[in-house]
């Protein structure tokens, strides 16, 4: 066998590895969804992915680390999309309702992680294992706010730290509502609420107008 076909061999194995570790998170997040985490098993985390549930053990330890790997891994792409957003060119209240955009529609595009990761997630003791990513998202949102303090599009005498807690805070509310079913949440009114909560927002934060001579 050449080096070239067992590069490709070892290719296909790792790539067939990662395909089932996927369909294992991808099985939790709808397990955890449906059953809540707590009474929700290893075998049905297996059943639902069509494994093993020795093989499941063979990728993570635990439920728990089912559980902190979702977080950890679907955060890192909302971090990743609110960096993409931070270093555009757009002014600072654009860059706000990009932000405002990615988490919110997160529950069109995926009802059943939006529910977990809000559901769980928030309530589960192994957050304070991930503060720190936590914070790089808060962080964001406020570096956000400083831009525009300095734009002069923002307040200047507001807190941009307490006012990043504000904006993530109001979002991650609507949230709340959509996974508990105390708002509604068909297409027309996640754009309402991407709408409600930038006008609320970028309204409270924007700074008043240089007054005419």
């Amino acid at each position: 066998m050449t080096d070239r076909s067992i590069a490709s061999e070892n290719g296909e194995r790792r790539g067939a590895v990662e395909d089932r570790r996927r369909a294992i998170l991808d099985a939790a997040v709808r397990v955890f969804a449906r059953d809540g985490y707590h009474t929700s098993r290893v075998g049905d985390i297996a059943e639902e992915a069509g494994v093993a549930h020795g093989l499941l053990y063979h990728y993570f330890p635990s439920k728990d680390e089912v559980l902190a790997t979702v977080f950890r891994e679907n955060w890192g792409d909302l971090l990743a999309r609110f960096r993409d957003v931070e270093e555009s060119d757009e002014p600072a209240d654009e860059k706000l309702r990009g932000i405002a955009k990615i988490l919110l529609r997160t529950w069109r595009n995926d009802p059943a992680l939006v529910t977990v990761m809000v559901r769980e997630v928030a309530r589960s003791p192994h957050l304070q294992e991930q503060v720190d990513d936590v914070r790089e998202g808060f962080a964001s949102i406020q570096r956000v706010i400083e831009q525009g303090q300095r734009e002069g599009t923002f307040r200047q005498e507001l807190d941009p730290r307490l006012a990043s807690w504000v904006v993530y805070g109001a979002l991650e509310e609507i949230l709340t509502g959509w996974v508990l079913g105390q708002l509604p949440d068909g297409d027309e009114e996640v754009a309402r609420a991407e709408r409600t909560v930038v006008e609320v927002v970028c309204g409270g934060l924007a700074a008043d107008p240089e007054p005419t001579a």
